[in-house]
Order: C-alpha cells, then sequence, then structure tokens
C-alpha cells in the first residue's frame, strides 16, 4: 500500500512517466500535450484530495498512471463514437475521467451511491473542464427501474462487484443494441463461468456469450493481466430486473456457496 501523503514529481517529470507508460501498452496514440496536461491536473487533485477523503490506496506517480489512469483505458477502443455511456460505480472517478479526456466525444453519466465520492467527481469535472461528464449520486438498481432505463449505448464497472452481480446492475441501462463492458481483474474466469452456467446474460437481454479479451498492462513491478467482457444487448430487459441489491446479494451469496 502507497502512503496517502505521497508528492507526485515536476509536470515534465510525470508527463515523461505518462507518455512511456501509455507507450508501452499502446495507448500513447490518445495523447497529446493537452490531454497530458489533464491528467496531470487530476493527478495532482487526486493524490491532495486523498489525503482528507480516501479515494484510493494507489498515490504514486507509476501507480496512478499505471493503475487509474492506464488500466481506466483498456476498453477504449470498445465504445462507439459519441457513444452515451453511464460508468456503474465510478467511485472516484475510473474509469469516468481517463475515458472524458481521450474520448472527448463520449457523453458520461458518472453514478456511485456514495454522495462524497460523486462531489468529488463533479467538482474535478468543473475544474479541469469536462464537460462530457453528468455526475449522480444514486443507487444502481433504483435508476435501472427509471426513466434511465434502456437509454445508454454503454455501461461500464471495473473494479465495483462480482460480475453475476454487475451483470443485474448494469443490463438494464443498456438500450437494445448497446452493450455492457465489465473491466475484471483477479477471478475473471471464474465469475464468468459463473454467470454463464446461471444464464444471466441471456436473462437480462444480452447475448448468450460474450466477448471476452485479455489485456496486460506493462510499466509496474510485473504485468498485470485483466479481462474486458464485452455483452451485447440483443432484447429489451424483462421488468423484474433489476431486483432490489438485497436480493442480487442474497443470490450471488448463494452462487458462492
Amino acid at each position: 500500500m502507497t502512503d496517502k501523503n505521497t508528492i507526485l514529481p515536476s509536470k515534465e517529470i510525470f508527463e515523461e512517466k505518462l507518455y512511456d507508460i501509455f507507450e508501452q501498452n499502446s495507448l500513447d496514440g490518445y495523447l497529446d500535450k493537452r490531454k497530458a496536461e489533464l491528467f496531470y491536473r487530476l493527478a495532482i487533485t487526486l493524490t491532495e484530495t486523498n489525503k482528507s477523503l480516501n479515494l484510493t490506496a494507489v498515490t504514486d506517480a507509476d501507480g496512478v498512471i499505471l493503475k487509474h489512469f492506464a488500466d481506466s483505458l483498456i476498453a477504449v477502443d470498445e465504445l462507439p463514437e459519441g457513444a452515451r455511456v453511464i460508468d456503474v460505480g465510478c467511485g472516484g472517478g475510473f474509469p469516468t475521467f481517463p475515458l472524458a479526456i481521450v474520448r472527448p466525444d463520449l457523453k458520461i453519466t458518472a453514478l456511485d451511491s456514495t454522495e462524497k465520492k460523486i462531489n468529488f467527481v463533479s467538482r474535478t469535472a468543473k475544474e479541469l473542464g469536462l464537460d462530457n461528464i453528468t455526475p449522480i449520486s444514486d443507487r444502481a438498481e433504483a435508476l435501472g427501474r427509471g426513466e434511465m432505463r434502456e437509454s445508454f449505448d454503454v455501461a461500464t464497472a471495473r473494479a465495483v462487484a462480482a460480475l453475476p452481480v454487475l451483470t443485474e446492475l448494469c443490463m438494464p441501462f443498456v438500450r437494445v443494441g448497446g452493450s455492457f463492458v465489465a473491466m475484471k481483474a483477479l477471478r475473471a474466469d471464474e465469475e464468468l463461468a459463473d454467470t454463464l452456467s446461471k444464464s444471466l446474460f441471456e436473462k437480462l437481454g444480452g447475448e448468450s456469450l460474450p466477448a471476452t479479451r485479455s489485456v496486460t498492462l506493462l510499466g509496474g513491478d510485473e504485468p498485470m493481466t485483466r479481462t474486458v467482457i464485452t455483452v451485447k444487448k440483443i432484447k429489451t430487459t424483462p421488468p423484474a430486473y433489476p431486483r432490489n441489491y438485497s436480493q442480487i446479494a442474497k443470490s450471488a451469496k448463494k452462487r458462492a456457496k
């Protein structure tokens, strides 16, 4: 775990590290002078705010660039031009912020149930001039039954919950023809097998077999393996979903036994 009070290097050194790590992961094509500066300002704001608000355990320059910025962009090519995106469980703004910086064409709704984190996202988006971010503090299962139901081209989720839980929370937001994109790390294969065994993708309106892609992130002490799972929405989600979170969690707990 990194010291929350880590001081970032100068802007020049930070941007050198940014370009280096992005290049190692074939993401440098998304960078230019303005975007690199936005990433630096975001890193400063994140680490300064983290001293009083627990947003992340990662505050060193290399860690922020690799584990927050690059990691948030592993599915950037999955998002269509001009897509309306909802980032479910965005936390302190990941993948919301990196996506908004490198893809200004996207219109991103940043959703999280923790008001303090959404306040940070809202304030930081304004400070960075990222007007393609709309922050909302609410519960996904409540909004997924309301006017936002089936109104997004893509629903994204990163490191929020187990895949079966994410599937039920995210799929109701996606319009028919859109997709749910999950970014998973540990236990991705196990969670995918569990979700497939219960036919949850199909029950919620998705294709029976999602597309999966393994990604290896470079630039740290050792390579980090990630899995991008993309589920196409082919029919309307049944009205019974999403259920109350207690029911979703209870089902997940039963499957884990």
